[in-house]
């Protein structure tokens, strides 16, 4: 039977059991290689070897140059940095920059700055800084890598059609139309074969090309391409890797000063953001993978800032390249499997046998072919995915002068151009406020759309002053920053209003924050009521819009839709016996209720003083003058507002998305109908992550019984077969209302719908009861008591019917489904996995992912 592998890896003395089933618990590992460290070492190898080649030649350094940062790059980052499965090595966001040092100084000197680089980067990670350079815009990174990418696509087309490069973009496109006037055909060709492997291979379908795609594409696209040439004895220029003993190594700086300085800021700068930003990427690769999160900390930056610098200092001496975090590798390293960082610092030492060992190999290599692999690099850089994220922002303008400015000025000057353009951006958004005003069914309605500054304050006023003294107002504030000068504006027109017999409701984004004390009939709050009494206690969180917290006020209203305070009417208390009225009209619109009703009601206790005079309806309270039906009403229109407002505008896009492509999901969740249990939560998933079936207790009928349920069945096989998810959870919860009928089912034997749906629970009460299977139990401590007991037996027990479904038996046999169970302690806010590996069945924490180095 199924049992659980724990998934914390901060314990030492638990261990690990292997995926088999009914197998012995497997001893714990050591620090020994691990299979899968090797495996992913030779995969991004294999993808740095002539990546590295192709971005030296980009660059006009010494071949080899490209072979020292990436051994460099793989052992000592690997072994000193702080993100374990980042791999660094010479990065083409680096091209531009070292090529154009290499032109001014020459290449010792750059060797040189290479240096004073690393040992500033080991300055700024002693001083723990390297949060600071994620407050970067990331228009002006992502714009800085696509001008970086323009560059580098531009010069080595010329490569590609057999032509050389100049060092300035503008010299480059003046004379590409005279190239492609002379291109020469062995050039070319050897090129687009490149191209071509390059974009085909990760297409491969079938069986087959999964197989075929375990070998990267660049190294398909390099070695078809060499083999092509020489079958066809093409006369091309070849790599030429000079004798080591001749390999230039860093000599003292040559130059004027300040450009000397300037270079080694550039090279510090784009070096430490590149890798900053591709260590939190590795991070979000590492999260999505559970198998993974648990084994492999969150990066150090500071940690991963100082062994960037090490690394560096350490190539430029040896006449390296500069070294930063590489996307492609690292992705490639995440992806293959790997699980510390042994497979960086493998892949650095297959790095350095190869340059030792395979130099007659490599200098079969055509430049053109290199050429090509390194373009198609810079191509990529130019995202259409970081263009719609920017656009969708509002900072477009900021990634397209970041770019323009790299590709015409030089890196250094396109981001501090681009730096320049976010502070512009910033202010003029700070300065931007839109306040409009309409009235609705006699109540004002001012909006306030953006931050609210002095330099807003005039025409705040000028609006304010367009409601009415006396009437009712609604304020909406849809920002996130007031000074003090707004808020001394908004109270003395609110006490104005409050003078003249006029209500004043100021509502926001945030839920249950105020705004000042409470002013006769007109306090000023945010999400409060009008007259609504102090809770200074609450320190509600952004997600109280649904939690039924306890510190929200509640609702009241009058017949003219005026709220008013509780327990009163507008002509003053309530009497006990008030008929609660009913509104003239069927609907309220939705506009409407988010500008006057705000916050969640709170129940109101039998004998409670605040209950008088007031109609108490199950978990809502509700006001004199509010029937049931209109509170739950209001408060589904409230909510469905809200959502309208607030969370409609930031999923809009993704929910396009999904419905053009259908939905997709990964797994199937089936679990209980209990309102406590929130799926998307426990789960961190989003719309279109899961195919979620929700019924009394969890349960799943064995197919083929007389009394099944075929709503289960189906949903089962639609998941299965149709939608294709790749595992099915079965998750239970403590306190379950199911399994408390089910141990009092000998109690009641009226024939119901829900004692006929609870049969299917009988099969979990006689495996608990069976004293010849193992107890289920909670990891470091049994069942708390029989219900609990029960509602772990019976998610074993679902699991046993559903492999007996045909479709699942059927997936499950061909290796293309898991099975899943997990059990949720409702109280305690803690989740517990089922998983195969052990005869025990046991429940382990899912533990939280450490955040030390």
């Amino acid at each position: 039977m199924s049992a659980c592998t724990p998934t914390r890896h901060d314990d030492a003395d638990r261990k690990e059991h292997s995926h088999e089933p009914h197998s012995p618990p497997a001893r714990p590992r050591g620090p020994r290689l691990s299979g899968a460290d090797v495996s992913a070492s030779i995969a991004v190898f294999l993808i740095a070897l002539p990546l590295s080649l192709g971005i030296a030649l980009a660059t006009g350094a010494p071949l080899q140059a490209g072979l020292v940062a990436a051994a460099v790059g793989g052992v000592v980052v690997g072994r000193l940095g702080g993100a374990p499965l980042q791999v660094s090595g010479p990065a083409a966001g680096l091209t531009v920059v070292t090529a154009e040092l290499i032109q001014r100084y020459g290449w010792r000197t750059t060797c040189a700055i290479t240096v004073l680089a690393g040992l500033a980067q080991l300055g700024l990670g002693l001083l723990r800084v390297a949060r600071t350079a994620l407050a970067v815009s990331p228009a002006i990174v992502h714009g800085m890598l696509a001008g970086i990418g323009v560059t580098i696509a531009v010069a080595q087309l010329h490569i590609v059609l057999g032509g050389t490069p100049h060092s300035s973009v503008l010299l480059n496109l003046r004379d590409l139309p005279a190239q492609l006037a002379q291109v020469q055909t062995a050039a070319l060709a050897v090129s687009a074969l490149t191209l071509a492997l390059l974009l085909a291979w990760p297409r491969l379908p079938g069986r087959a090309g999964r197989i075929l795609r375990t070998v990267p594409a660049p190294l398909v696209a390099v070695t078809g391409a060499t083999a092509c040439a020489a079958l066809l004895g093409f006369s091309l220029p070849k790599v030429d890797l000079p004798s080591w003993s001749s390999h230039a190594l860093a000599g003292l700086p040559e130059g004027p000063v300040l450009g000397l300085i300037a270079a080694v800021l550039t090279i510090t700068l784009v070096c430490s953001v590149q890798s900053l930003l591709g260590a939190v990427a590795v991070d979000k690769l590492v999260a999505a993978r559970p198998e993974l999160s648990a084994r492999v900390r969150r990066a150090d930056l500071d940690r991963e800032l100082l062994g960037q610098g090490a690394a560096n200092v350490v190539s430029g001496a040896l006449g390296g390249l500069p070294i930063a975090g590489v996307a492609v590798r690292s992705t490639a390293n995440v992806n293959a499997g790997a699980v510390s960082r042994n497979s960086t610092m493998l892949h650095g030492v297959l790095v350095v046998i190869a340059a030792l060992l395979m130099v007659p190999i490599l200098e079969l290599i055509p430049l053109a072919s290199l050429a090509a692999l390194v373009m198609a690099v810079g191509i990529q850089m130019v995202s259409l995915h970081h263009i719609r994220t920017v656009t969708r922002h509002r900072e477009v303008l900021v990634y397209a002068v970041t770019t323009l400015g790299v590709v015409f000025l030089g890196v250094l000057e396109g981001v501090t151009l681009g730096i320049g353009m976010a502070v512009g951006v910033a202010l003029h958004r700070l300065t931007r406020t839109r306040i409009t005003h309409h009235e609705q069914e006699g109540v004002h309605h001012v909006r306030v759309r953006g931050q609210l500054t002095f330099l807003a304050v005039p025409r705040l006023s000028r609006t304010l002053h367009l409601v009415p003294q006396g009437a009712h107002a609604v304020v909406e504030l849809d920002g996130s920053f007031m000074d003090h000068a707004a808020y001394e504006s908004l109270q003395d027109w609110q006490s104005t209003q409050a003078a003249h017999g006029g209500t004043v409701e100021l509502v926001g984004r945030r839920a249950g924050v105020r705004i000042g004390e409470p002013t006769g009939a007109a306090g000023l709050h945010l999400d409060g009521g009008p007259g609504t009494p102090d809770t200074s206690g609450c320190r509600c969180h952004p997600w109280t819009p649904w939690r039924n917290h306890q510190c929200a006020i509640p609702e009241t209203g009058t017949s003219d839709g005026r709220p008013t305070s509780p327990g009163t009417t507008s002509d003053g208390p309530a009497p006990e016996d008030t008929e609660p009225s009913t509104p003239t009209d069927g609907l309220t619109p939705l506009g409407a209720a988010a500008g006057t009703l705000t916050g969640p009601t709170t129940p109101l206790a039998p004998g409670d003083p605040a209950a008088e005079g007031t109609e108490t309806t199950g978990t809502t309270g509700t006001a004199t003058g509010t029937s049931t039906a209109t509170g739950t009403g209001r408060q589904l229109a409230r909510g469905i507002s809200a959502f309208q407002r607030n969370t409609a505008p930031l999923v809009r896009g993704e929910l396009a998305r999904l419905a053009r492509e259908g939905q997709q999901p990964s797994q199937l969740f089936l679990t209980c109908a209990d309102s406590r249990l929130v799926t998307s939560m426990i789960t961190s998933s989003g719309p279109g992550d899961l195919f979620v079936v929700r019924n009394v207790g969890n349960l799943v009928p064995p197919p083929g019984e007389e009394s099944g349920d075929d709503s289960v069945a189906a949903a089962i096989e639609y998941a299965v077969d149709v939608l294709r998810v790749r595992s099915i959870t079965v998750c239970g919860h403590s306190g379950c209302g199911a399994m408390q009928a089910l141990l009092a089912s000998g109690q009641d034997t009226v024939e119901t719908p829900l004692r006929r749906w609870l049969r299917h629970g009988g099969p979990s009460v006689a495996r608990m009861a069976d004293g010849s299977r193992p107890t289920a139990r909670l990891a470091g401590r049994a069942a708390a008591d029989a219900v609990e007991q029960l509602c772990l037996t019976n998610v074993i027990q679902q699991l046993e019917h559903l492999r007996a479904h045909d479709s699942v038996s059927r997936a499950l046999r061909a290796g293309e489904l898991e099975l899943h169970g997990m059990y949720f302690h409702v109280g305690e806010a803690q989740a517990y996995l089922l998983a195969e590996g052990a005869e025990d069945e046991v429940f382990d924490h899912v533990g939280v992912a450490d955040l030390s180095a």
